[in-house]
């Protein structure tokens, strides 16, 4: 079953308000409560491209990677969806502490504002990287268990490769071709 929009705009509003990182993310929405945004999410992404066209004007972010209190600053200080377009360049999880927070406002952030916020995958969206470099650990420190983990690394399979800002690609590296 879908979130409604005054749903997603309360789950929007209490992540922005997070003054702490971490399992503050679990009070919000428990476990099963993001997945169900997680399989959201991947419905929408299945209906877009592997390179995800964006419409300018756009801000463009590279390697959130778990920098919550600097993720919302930057949309402090770039304006909040959906005054704004937004293109992440991957890398949103693993190294920082506070991995899940910053997914979990940017799927949230995709699943109400389609068409003003584009992910793309990068190198650290993957099995792999992410039971290396932390954001396996923090979901089975939140959660309990695997299964948020699962959710969100089965989502990330679904995340476009690139964009296209202005006939300009952008890689998951911020690499512009």
């Amino acid at each position: 079953m879908a979130y409604s929009v005054p749903e997603l705009d309360r789950i929007v509003s209490d992540i922005f308000e997070l003054k702490k990182g971490g399992s503050a993310c679990a009070s919000i929405l428990p476990e099963e409560e993001v997945c169900r945004l997680c399989d959201m999410a991947k419905e929408i992404f299945q209906r877009e491209d592997n390179v995800k066209s964006v419409k300018t004007p756009v801000i463009v972010v590279g390697d959130v990677h778990g920098q919550f209190f600097d993720l919302l600053e930057l949309f402090e200080i770039g304006g909040k969806p959906p005054l704004h377009n937004y293109l992440f360049l991957g890398d949103y999880v693993d190294r920082g502490y506070y991995s899940l927070d910053c997914v979990l406002l940017l799927v949230a952030l995709k699943v109400r504002y389609p068409d003003r916020i584009a992910l793309t995958r990068g190198n650290h969206e993957c099995r792999q990287i992410t039971q290396v470099y932390g954001f396996y650990d923090e979901c089975l420190r939140v959660h309990g268990t695997a299964r948020v983990w699962k959710h969100f690394t089965d989502l990330f399979d679904f995340l476009p490769l690139a964009a296209v800002v202005d006939n300009v690609r952008w890689n998951d590296d911020g690499e512009i071709e």
